[in-house]
């Protein structure tokens, strides 16, 4: 079953063609209250309230964003997200109840952007959504004639153009965030950025409460690109290292310090 959300008409300083958002929750009270939110802010607002209908919806809808409970009747968010990105790829901020790191893992990995624990604030849902939509509408740019098609560093390249990433010839299935975060560490190979830095640059946050994103973000990457790749330094931040090159030469990478045992 779904319904759906219409703004009412009136200024806004959203573009003349809304942000059409769907939200998959099986709570009527936390579902209206999104909607009501997203509504304010000039978005048209589309709820589905299981896992089969809110496949059908975004189907239906084409969203430019999807805000996605886990634990759903039907099935749960994690197969929703699945099919959805096998459709087609559109930005996902999946909602959990529980603080649990190995979920969040497992809802990164199925091509979810960004994660939520209940109970969050409304404001901050907003806030991570214009992040996040701001991040998609800015990848066009990679695309400029002046920037350089692609980063190559070892056995590690970076296209831009077509958001593509493989290393030592294989290609990694990045979600469009985690491809964000690794142009953002590659641009400044073996510079430390810190967790601030990095939400800064890749998710336009300006406070440093999402510094757990960005410690799932990296442990993401390291199992779809190695752990020898991107190197933590205690209480700061991350760098990422130079791999080895085709030819098997040391790309400067130390890999004494890249494990996935700590954030």
């Amino acid at each position: 079953m779904t319904n759906s959300v219409r703004p009412d008409p009136g200024p806004t300083s959203e573009p003349a063609v809304p942000t059409r958002v769907v939200v998959v929750e099986d709570e009527p009270t936390i579902a209206r209250a999104i909607a009501d939110r997203l509504s304010a802010e000039g978005w048209s607002v589309s709820i589905a309230s299981d896992g089969p209908s809110g496949v059908e919806t975004v189907r239906r809808v084409h969203p430019d964003v999807v805000v996605l409970d886990v634990m759903l009747p039907g099935f749960d968010g994690l197969e929703v997200c699945r099919r959805i990105q096998h459709d087609e790829p559109v930005p996902v901020l999946m909602l959990t109840a529980r603080d649990d790191e190995t979920d969040m893992l497992v809802g990164l990995g199925v091509g979810a952007d960004d994660y939520m624990t209940k109970p969050f604030s409304m404001r901050e849902l907003v806030a991570r959504l214009k992040a996040l939509l701001r991040r998609v509408r800015r990848a066009p740019a990679a695309a400029d004639p002046g920037v350089p098609a692609a980063i190559e560093l070892g056995d590690l390249v970076i296209d831009r153009a077509s958001r593509r990433v493989t290393r030592a010839g294989n290609p990694a299935h990045l979600t469009p965030t985690e491809f964000d975060l690794l142009l953002c560490l590659a641009q400044a190979p073996g510079t430390v950025l810190t967790r601030e830095q990095l939400l800064a640059d890749v998710w336009d946050w300006v406070d440093a409460t999402g510094t757990r994103t960005v410690d799932s973000h990296v442990k993401a990457l390291r199992r779809k690109l190695g752990p020898d790749l991107v190197r933590t330094v205690h209480g700061v931040g991350y760098a990422l290292e130079v791999p080895p090159g085709p030819d098997g030469t040391s790309g400067g990478a130390t890999s004494g310090d890249m494990t996935d045992s700590a954030p």
